[in-house]
């Protein structure tokens, strides 16, 4: 199969174009000119210079595809302007639906998050069914794939073959702009001074993110969304793991429920007044909650999960230290 990947330069877009070709298939990546292509290193690909909310780019980077990967987005939503985060990823989505239609493309596999998934109240893991329940102007990240998701049922709804994956928190090398891998550099560099809340987090690796991709690509349902994950943790658990993983002291500082209110409410005033910090408010609020997903869907369905966290990690970590992240 031949198959586009739009965002393929980056975290998880990389990932899937190493899957794809060690896979057999051709993987052709949307990028543009002033991409980094560090991450695909080593892999063939072809390249398509364009950009997913250029539509004349998108139909010829599309023609002569058999699938297409919507991967590209705006994820770094706490550096990044609420409406440009919009037009991305609820416009580019959009775009890049109807390119594929016009093209003949079989089959879109269109990455959203697991932040467009709700969370439970009593702390157990949410699954595909729960719908989104937290402020959209509060968390626009999750906000904005949920609107991209009801972009994709549309299209679905007018005939379009779209399968959804929303994967959780992605661990992994090849993190070129830290979405995720500032968990490990904070470990390493606070150690014990990292504050642990109350909550929890889902994590999985970005190798299985793609092989979980090209599954949903030749099995996954039409229409159907897919929580990609491998594990639950409670903030205390992960952080310690990741602590044994890199060599730094446990973090062991409480951060009590009624103390992040406030804490949030400094990030918004520091953040206002020009000061870039490590997390926005939003995050800070989340840090009491059980943000936990169940993933049978994904693993009955697609395929499991290969890598455990501690595995994910020291390959993360090792990558960081090797690229002078750290």
């Amino acid at each position: 199969m031949k198959a586009l990947v739009t965002g393929g330069t980056g975290f998880v877009g990389s990932h899937i174009v190493h899957t794809l070709t060690a896979a057999g298939h051709t993987a052709r990546v949307l990028h543009r000119a002033s991409s980094r292509l560090d991450a695909l290193d080593g892999a063939a690909f072809e390249s398509a210079p364009g950009d997913i909310l250029d539509g004349d780019s998108l139909r010829a980077a599309c023609d002569g595809c058999d699938w297409v990967f919507h991967v590209a987005a705006v994820a770094d939503y706490w550096r990044a302007d609420v409406s440009r985060m919009m037009k991305a990823n609820v416009d580019g989505t959009r775009l890049v639906l109807e390119a594929a239609r016009a093209a003949g493309v079989r089959r879109v596999v269109f990455t959203s998050s697991a932040a467009a998934v709700g969370i439970r109240p009593d702390g157990q893991p949410a699954d595909e069914s729960v719908p989104f329940n937290l402020p959209p102007e509060r968390f626009p990240y999750g906000y904005s794939k949920v609107l991209a998701e009801q972009v994709a049922q549309e299209a679905v709804a007018a005939g379009q073959d779209v399968v959804i994956v929303n994967p959780v928190i992605v661990m992994g090398p090849r993190d070129l702009n830290m979405i995720s891998g500032s968990y490990i550099t904070q470990v390493k560099k606070l150690g014990p001074l990292v504050p642990v809340t109350a909550g929890g987090v889902s994590v999985i690796d970005a190798r299985d993110v793609a092989r979980m991709h090209l599954a949903a690509a030749e099995r996954g349902r039409t229409g159907e969304r897919y929580i990609l994950g491998t594990a639950n943790y409670s903030h205390r658990d992960w952080l310690a793991l990741i602590a044994e993983v890199v060599g730094a002291r446990r973090p062991f500082l409480p951060a009590p429920n009624w103390a992040l209110p406030p804490v949030a409410a400094a990030v918004d005033l520091a953040r206002s007044m020009g000061i870039n910090t490590p997390v926005d408010s939003n995050q800070v609020r989340l840090g009491g909650r059980f943000i936990y997903f169940d993933f049978t869907k994904a693993w009955t369905e697609l395929c499991r999960p290969e890598i455990d966290m501690r595995t994910s990690l020291r390959d993360t970590y090792e990558w960081y230290k090797e690229h002078q992240y750290l």
